[in-house]
């Protein structure tokens, strides 16, 4: 009932002076991923919280206007001029009509994509509370819920997570207690169990 994020990174590289190894730099590619998921979650973050599941395709921007050039009309503002400057430039399309399930991870089970698409993301929210917490909670899931959401220590989170067919990952994650832009954290693997799930609906075309 409850998920909990691994590891929360910041985008700083590791100090080398303490003792850890620089990371290597981000390519073209991963940078675009990152930069598509933190607008993913700007674009979930401005509904506002208790939201349902967002689901979306990823496709790289100059490869989708050249094989459908009324696209270009559809892009916001500026888009066009990024993409001719960086061909790695995804743009995210939101999925309507997304099958009935009880959990993301089911209902991501039942994804797939055609071969065009180059990758996934998606968006939901999360109630993290301390491992202690679901100590005696009561059997029936509502009361159980109920219990939770009432705890002193919960946390809201919403979690963004992205991949792409080349294997990179992005996760950005945001919590109602820190409701700021500049607030949201993240690393490739910040949510280990999400990007899973997110890469298996790539191994699945519609």
């Amino acid at each position: 009932m409850t998920d909990s994020a691994d590891r929360l990174e910041s985008d700083v590289p590791a100090d080398p002076a303490a003792g850890a190894s620089s990371p290597a730099p981000p390519t073209p590619r991963q940078l675009a991923l990152r930069d598509a998921v933190r607008d993913i979650e700007r674009h979930m973050a401005a509904r506002g919280w208790d939201g349902p599941i967002g689901v979306f395709a990823l496709v790289r921007t100059a490869d989708a206007v050249a094989a459908t050039p009324a696209l270009a009309e559809e892009l916001p503002e500026g888009t066009l001029a990024v993409a001719q400057e960086d061909p790695e430039h995804l743009t995210s399309i939101e999925q309507d009509g997304l099958p009935q399930a009880e959990t993301v991870e089911e209902l991501l089970a039942q994804l797939g994509w055609p071969e065009q698409v180059d990758g996934a993301a998606v968006v939901l929210e999360r109630i993290i509370v301390p491992p202690e917490a679901e100590q005696g909670l009561p059997d029936d899931p509502h009361e159980a819920l109920d219990a939770l959401m009432a705890h002193p220590e919960r946390q809201d989170v919403r979690m963004a997570a992205g991949v792409l067919r080349t294997g990179e990952s992005w996760c950005a994650l945001r919590t109602r207690a820190n409701d700021n832009d500049d607030a949201v954290g993240g690393s490739p693997d910040a949510v280990p169990g999400l990007v899973a799930a997110l890469r298996a609906t790539l191994q699945t075309e519609s």
